[in-house]
Parts: C-alpha cells; sequence; structure tokens
C-alpha cells in the first residue's frame, strides 16, 4: 500500500512539472515583502536612508513536501543623489519540484525621485536577462509506474521537450508615492510577455501587477519621525497574475531595533491560504553614518486544501544592510521614511 501511495504521489509530482511546460507560469511572492522592496517595485530601489543597501532573502516553501520549492532574492542599489536617481541590481533563483525546474534572473534597475518637504514620487524601470531550464530525465511518467512496485525504471516513451533550456528578455517599471506617514506604490513585471515555453509553442509570461500600501503610525505623536518611538505599521498588498490572485493584510508593531508583524493571506476571492507571523531584528544602527544591519524571519502557517498538516508550511529568511551618508538631504529625509 505504502509503494502504491508512493507511485501515485511521485506521478502527480510530475504530471504538475510537465504541465508547467505548456502552462503560463506564475512568479512567487514573498511574505516579507518589506525585506524585499526591490523585487516588490522598482521604484523602491534607493528609497532607504544611506547610499548603498544589499537585500537578501530567501524562501523555502512547503518543505515536507517531496521537491519543495525554493526561492531566493538578493539586491544592491546605490543613490546617485546629483541627479536624484538611483542605480541597482537585483538576482532571483528559483527551484522548484524533483525535476529541477530552475530559473534565473539578474536585473539592472534605474530609479529618480522628485519631491518636496511633504511629498516624494519615484519612479523605477527594471530589465533584464531570464533563463528558465529543466532537467527532463528527473521526470517521471505513468509508462515508467507499476502499480504494485511502484517505479521501475527504464526510459519513457513521452516525448522530450523542443528546448529545456530558455532565455529571454524581462522587462518592468513602478511608483512609489510617500505622502507625510503613508505610502504607496505599484508596479507591473513582464509588461513585454516573454516567451517562456518549453514545446516550441508560444507561452507568454503573464503580467504580474503588484499594489501595496502601508501607514507609519507613531504611538508618541509628539515626535513621530524618532525612529527609536513606538509605531503601529498596517500594510495590504495586492498581486494578480493572470487568473493567480493573492491579497496580503496585516500589522507590524515596531520598538526601536524589534519588530513583530501578523498577517493574513488569502486568494482574493475570499478563500484563506495562510497565516504569517514574522520578527525583524536591527542586530546593529549607527544614525550617524546611517548604517544598519538587519536580521528577518518568518514563517506561513498554510491554511488552503494543501493544509499545514501536508506541508509543515513555509518559511523565509531575510539580511539586509545599509551604510553611507546621503549627500542630499533635502526631499531625501521624506522619502527615507523607515516604514518597516
Amino acid at each position: 500500500m505504502r509503494v502504491i501511495f508512493k507511485a501515485k504521489k511521485i506521478f502527480i509530482i510530475s504530471a504538475v512539472l510537465l504541465t508547467s511546460l505548456k502552462t503560463e507560469a506564475q512568479d512567487h511572492i514573498y511574505s516579507q515583502f518589506f525585506n524585499a522592496p526591490v523585487y516588490l517595485n522598482p521604484a523602491l530601489n534607493g528609497e532607504f536612508k544611506g547610499s548603498f543597501r544589499m537585500n537578501m532573502i530567501y524562501r523555502n516553501q512547503w518543505s515536507s513536501i517531496s521537491g519543495d520549492l525554493n526561492y531566493m532574492s538578493t539586491s544592491i542599489d546605490y543613490q546617485l543623489p546629483n541627479i536624484g536617481g538611483a542605480v541597482g541590481l537585483m538576482f532571483n533563483s528559483s527551484s522548484e519540484g524533483t525535476a529541477y525546474l530552475k530559473k534565473n534572473n539578474i536585473a539592472g534597475i534605474y530609479s529618480y525621485s522628485v519631491g518636496t518637504e511633504g511629498f516624494t514620487a519615484s519612479f523605477g524601470l527594471q530589465a533584464g536577462i531570464t533563463n528558465r531550464k529543466l532537467d527532463f530525465s528527473k521526470l517521471i511518467f505513468s509508462d515508467q509506474l507499476d502499480p504494485r512496485l511502484g517505479f521501475e525504471g527504464g526510459a519513457s516513451a513521452a516525448e522530450s521537450p523542443y528546448n529545456d533550456n530558455k532565455y529571454y528578455f524581462d522587462a518592468g517599471s513602478g511608483v512609489n508615492f510617500v505622502i507625510g506617514n503613508a505610502m504607496i506604490g505599484a508596479s507591473m513585471m513582464h509588461l513585454n510577455k516573454p516567451d517562456e515555453s518549453f514545446t516550441g509553442s508560444k507561452v507568454y509570461t503573464p503580467i504580474r501587477t503588484a499594489v501595496h500600501a502601508s501607514y507609519r503610525y507613531a504611538l508618541d505623536p509628539s515626535d513621530p519621525y524618532n525612529e527609536d518611538d513606538t509605531f503601529l505599521i498596517p500594510s495590504v498588498v495586492y498581486y494578480k497574475q493572470a487568473e493567480a490572485t493573492s491579497v496580503s493584510a496585516g500589522m507590524q508593531f515596531k520598538y526601536r531595533g524589534v519588530n513583530a508583524g501578523a498577517w493574513f493571506r488569502s486568494n482574493g476571492k475570499g478563500q484563506s491560504d495562510s497565516f504569517v507571523f514574522s520578527l525583524i531584528f536591527d542586530i546593529f544602527t549607527n544614525s550617524y553614518k546611517n548604517q544598519k544591519l538587519r536580521i528577518g524571519v518568518s514563517h506561513d502557517a498554510t491554511t488552503n486544501k494543501l493544509n499545514y498538516s501536508n506541508t509543515s508550511g513555509t518559511s523565509e529568511l531575510s539580511i539586509g544592510f545599509e551604510t553611507g551618508e546621503a549627500k542630499d538631504k533635502g526631499y531625501n529625509s521624506l522619502k527615507c521614511y523607515d516604514f518597516y
């Protein structure tokens, strides 16, 4: 009985991966979106207090399922205050399933900010190259399975993909606005809708749209810009890509170097997806040099049909570092509010 169950499980995983050869792919999203700012929106490139920033985040999704899903993003951005902008570089990597469906992307970002004492608008452009590849030899098909013995090995009669190693150009853009203690932004990725099919038939990557909003409420209103005070930070993030929709809403409690958050994520159709809990620690800060070393952890407790007992949930680890004195002290001080 155990062998039959294992065989069915292998077949299901392989079928899901094979389906991905012909259907539209969906981008992964991070629960710690605030610790992957450039991935969320290229307009957030350069939106920090210092002159140089680095962010890294790793996501392990559904760790108890064979062929789990692993994602990583790394970004660096550098302010160019003389022209009111910033440049950045981002690397994204993913590995999905037992057939090692891998995707790697490297992209350059340019952002530009304008503003006054009480308002800042930033605009970002992103462009890069993506490589998507599949180890077809690790897929297991029904003609390789025995109902009693499970996987027997041997070659399958299934047709190999037309191209299992694909490169394509990818581009996106975003906008972000800061008004007092409120921030709202939006981004659109895959604007050129690149073809990422392995089979030779055209399958275009659907545009991924993200809309996000946050508000920083100081519990000590006498000095709302003192970073050592206590804050409540409600946020909401909406994603849509083709028919897939995700909405995350939650609240963070920030006290000096510690930030605790709780989130609820749904599929945008009234169905629960997961509860998310996050903790962020500022390990080191130096306000005179705008230096900060931050570590964040989070865990998703799955509440959809897969349920937590089958998936063991999803965990993320993030690291962020900022340093350097910004040369422009004008509207820079407004756009750099530490919302998280």
